[in-house]
């Protein structure tokens, strides 16, 4: 943790799941799936974030972790001084799979326990390097306007880099339907994408003044994207 609260980073992401993996009862830890166990469970982590001056974003891949993990997030919250995204994936993307958490589900029991917290809410996605891939197509997010055409916290929408470029009328459409939304730019490991891409998606949205924030961008991407003097807000995957 010492190297993460360290540096340029201005939140950190955590994947988060129950011992056992989907299905399973055990403590909720830090961990991405396939992987269904970890040393490093969600409360001892809560404990030393609580010393930093990061904000954090918790990201669920099921439904059963939630509710556990809320409980140990609002045994600290007071203690953080920075804020709180909670991120889920309620829909299907480009090239995604149908695995995606209850959107309605999610949504209540979030709300319960933080009813003014930043909801994150993406997209399954997958990528090729062989062929072209497609981006957000309308279908996509209309159907994401509508389900947060009823909520009243801000709202980012997480998407990913390599897909974005080719979603460039959507996803504005999508941040001009309210002034609560943002967008997150992700990048996957063996994605490819250049600091123009980056800087693209930057200019098309600072033209409809809405904010976006990069995640896991490699090291390379973000030095060359602090050169161009633009004012970009970082986030750090964990896991």
């Amino acid at each position: 943790m010492a190297a993460e609260a360290q540096g340029d980073v201005h939140m950190i992401e955590a994947d988060v799941l129950l011992r056992g993996g989907k299905g399973g009862n055990g403590d909720p830890i830090m961990a991405h799936p396939p992987e269904t166990d970890s040393d490093n469970t969600l409360q001892e982590w809560l404990k030393e974030i609580v010393n930093t001056n990061k904000g954090i974003k918790l990201d669920f891949k099921s439904l059963e972790a939630i509710w556990p993990s809320l409980e140990l997030l609002e045994h600290v919250k007071q203690h953080l001084r920075r804020p709180i995204w909670i991120n889920a994936d309620i829909l299907q993307g480009p090239n995604g799979d149908n695995a995606v958490v209850d959107a309605k589900e999610f949504l209540d029991t979030v709300t319960s326990f933080f009813p003014n917290v930043t909801l994150s809410l993406g997209w399954t996605t997958g990528w090729h390097p062989d062929k072209h891939n497609k981006g957000y197509d309308w279908m996509m997010v209309k159907e994401m306007a509508q389900i947060c055409s009823t909520l009243s916290q801000p709202v980012t929408f997480p998407v990913r880099a390599a897909l974005v470029r080719q979603s460039i009328s959507e996803l504005c459409w999508l941040m001009q339907q309210s002034d609560r939304y943002s967008l997150t730019v992700w990048t996957g490991k063996e994605d490819v994408y250049s600091v123009e891409d980056l800087l693209y998606i930057r200019e098309n949205f600072d033209k409809i003044n809405r904010r976006f924030c990069l995640l896991d961008v490699k090291s390379g991407i973000r030095d060359a994207a602090h050169s161009r003097e633009k004012e970009w807000l970082f986030l750090l995957n964990y896991n």
